[in-house]
C-alpha cells in the first residue's frame, strides 16, 4: 500500500508540474489582462520565468506534500500549481528587471520604451508635443483603473510618444521614455 501512495504522489507531481509548465509556456495572448502577463505570459524576454515556475512548482509539490497528512497526493498537486505560478510571477519580474537594466532603467516593447511602472499597450507610435487642457492623472496602464503613477498640470506641454488604438490614451514620454498614460479627450496638439 505505501509503494502505491509513492507512485500515487509522484505522478501527480509529474500531472502537476507539466500542467504549470503549459500554463507558463502559454503566449501572452491569452491572458485576460495585461497585469497577468506575470503569471501567463511575460513581456520581457528571457527564460528566467519558465525556469522560476518549474522550480516553483516542484518546490511546491514537496511542501504540499508534507503539509497534506491525509491526502497527500492533492497537496502534491496543489502545492505544484501554486508554487508554479508564483514562481512565474517572480521569474518574470526578474525578467523585467534585466530588461531595464539592458536599456538604462526601461523596458522596451513594441519598439517602444517604457518606465518599468508602467504597463505597454498597444500603440500607434506619433511624435510632438501636447498640451493638457486641465490637471491629468498620469496613469501605469491606459485605463481610468490604472495605478496613478503621477500628474501633468493644466497648460503643461509634454511629449507624446503614441496614442491606443482606441484613440482614448497618450503615452506621455519623457527623454523617449513612456512614463504614464494621459485622457486624450484633455489634450490638445501643441
Amino acid at each position: 500500500m505505501t509503494s502505491l501512495k509513492t507512485f500515487k504522489t509522484i505522478a501527480l507531481t509529474l500531472a502537476a508540474s507539466a500542467s504549470a509548465l503549459t500554463l507558463v509556456s502559454a503566449p501572452s495572448a491569452f491572458a485576460v489582462e495585461q497585469r497577468l502577463g506575470g503569471v501567463v505570459g511575460c513581456q520581457a524576454s528571457g527564460k528566467k520565468q519558465e525556469t522560476a515556475a518549474v522550480i516553483g512548482a516542484l518546490l511546491g509539490a514537496a511542501a504540499g506534500s508534507n503539509l497534506a497528512k491525509n491526502d497527500r497526493g492533492t497537496g502534491t498537486a496543489i502545492g505544484a500549481l501554486v508554487g508554479a505560478g508564483a514562481g512565474s510571477f517572480v521569474g518574470c519580474s526578474m525578467q523585467k528587471n534585466e530588461a531595464a537594466k539592458a536599456v538604462g532603467g526601461a523596458y522596451v516593447s513594441d519598439g517602444v520604451r517604457y518606465a518599468p511602472s508602467v504597463d505597454a499597450a498597444p500603440l500607434t507610435q506619433i511624435k510632438g508635443k501636447y498640451v493638457a487642457r486641465s490637471n491629468l492623472n498620469l496613469r501605469a496602464t491606459a485605463s481610468a483603473r490604472g495605478t496613478k503613477v503621477g500628474g501633468v498640470p493644466a497648460g503643461q506641454t509634454f511629449q507624446a510618444l503614441g496614442r491606443t488604438g482606441d484613440g482614448k490614451w497618450i503615452l506621455v514620454g519623457q527623454d523617449g521614455v513612456g512614463v504614464g498614460y494621459v485622457s486624450s479627450a484633455y489634450v490638445y496638439r501643441a
